[in-house]
């Protein structure tokens, strides 16, 4: 049983202070106002929520507007969780605590007072009182999976209360990313990664058998959410990557850029397959290509058409990182029917421009499909888009219980927090 580490409540004016040398930029949560750099569209506000809280992953917010942050490991301090509040009410956190002694990636609220992370392998059980930290009793509900590095195990709550959990493959095409590989056939990787699993909250200690599969062939389907409306499992996985860099006799750099896009996909069924490591979805050509590992030679086959295709393809590379359906009033009503998706930038599209940094809206039809997306959030990464130059990079969506959307950042360890006014 992992216990939480707690350190002391600090004034989240002190924290910035020593992270920052006592220097604030512009909009800062010290500042207050707008932010400036985040683009958003009429009516919209960006005020920084808090600033330095760290490699910022997934987040979620209490009914009393406490945001709960999932953070990475840093150099000189191990992850966990950082939970700020905002005690006079001014849209900017003064408060801020942190708790838990590994690095963090999901965060889910399974009610107000019952909250649940995700570590490398491992998904966690906090219970919550009135305070910033935890109760003292902390359990493993899962203990064994598949790990990535840094964490991406993103969680959702299905309509009966279990948790659905992405499990990422481990490889880019079920065997180690060597030039000119053949890969196993069937992939075993499958049977531990590259799917989605539920498990139910009842049970501690379960390892991922004790779970069942929701979906599989999904290289990482990372942004990860249920859709209150129709109670369907939806998420955008990442595409395959290194195309290039394992088969250039295939694949020019231009080519493999934009091949193995992100596609957004619905669960429909318990048998859901969406192809990988088989076949991967071009963006280009829009639609399943065999993949080389596979005998693939840039052109579609007879096992990839048995498949599910995606509701909607994004551009290749753009690393979609959540997804959040929209159900708060504060909003104008057009987003009452679609979801946002924050993307946290490419690092493989060269030799063309780097794309994503930013947070686009997808609307749906009643019918759950869609055709389109519109940006809704750009200007996050600033004048450098690439992953070591960017300021920021989204990461975690979360509403807050007035319909605020709160945006998290694991390039700058910032939280924003989104409005809007008529």
């Amino acid at each position: 049983m992992l216990r939480p580490l707690r350190l002391p409540a600090l004034p989240l004016a002190l924290v910035l202070a020593a992270a920052c040398g006592g220097h604030h930029a512009a909009a800062t949560s010290a500042t207050g106002g707008c932010d400036p750099t985040i683009k958003l569209p009429p009516g919209f506000c960006a005020v920084v929520f808090a600033d330095s809280v760290g490699p910022a992953r997934d987040l979620a917010v209490r009914h009393n507007g406490d945001v709960i942050v999932g953070v990475l490991d840093q150099r000189h301090q191990p992850g966990g969780v950082v939970a700020l509040r905002d005690t006079n009410r001014d849209g900017h956190a003064d408060q801020m605590e942190r708790f838990g002694d590994t690095a963090v990636h999901g965060v889910l609220l399974a009610s107000d007072s019952s909250l649940y992370v995700s570590t490398a392998s491992a998904l966690i059980h906090y219970r919550l009182g009135d305070g910033l930290t935890p109760l003292k009793h902390v359990d493993t509900l899962v203990a064994g999976l598949s790990s990535r590095n840094p964490p991406e195990h993103t969680l959702a709550l299905d309509s009966r209360g279990n948790i659905d959990v992405n499990v990422g493959a481990t490889t880019p095409a079920c065997v180690a990313p060597t030039a000119h590989a053949t890969a196993k056939d069937p992939c075993a990787d499958l049977a531990t990664s590259g799917g989605i699993w539920r498990f139910t909250t009842q049970k501690t200690n379960q390892k991922l058998t004790d779970g069942t599969r929701v979906a599989t062939g999904l290289y990482n389907a990372e942004a990860l959410a249920v859709n209150p409306g129709d109670t369907m499992v939806y998420a955008v996985t990442h595409g395959r990557d290194d195309l290039h860099e394992l088969w250039p006799e295939l694949y020019s750099d231009a080519e493999a850029a934009n091949a193995g896009s992100e596609e957004l996909i619905r669960v429909q069924s318990s048998r859901a397959d969406y192809g990988w490591p088989y076949c991967y979805y071009d963006f280009i050509k829009g639609d399943f290509l065999v993949a080389p590992e596979y005998g693939g030679n840039k052109q579609p086959g007879p096992r990839c058409r048995w498949f599910i295709q995606p509701l909607m393809a994004f551009p290749a590379h753009w690393a979609p990182m959540s997804l959040l359906f929209y159900t708060g009033t504060m909003f104008p009503a057009q987003y009452k029917q679609g979801m946002f998706v924050a993307f946290h930038g490419s690092a493989y599209r060269a030799p063309l421009p780097e794309e994503g940094y930013d947070i686009v809206f997808v609307p749906l039809r009643a019918d759950g499909y869609t055709s389109q997306y519109v940006d809704f959030a750009k200007g996050f990464a600033g004048p450098l888009m690439s992953p070591t130059g960017a300021l920021h990079r989204p990461v975690g969506l979360a509403q807050g219980p007035d319909g605020a959307l709160y945006i998290s950042d694991d390039q700058g360890g910032r939280i924003w927090r989104v409005t809007y006014k008529r």
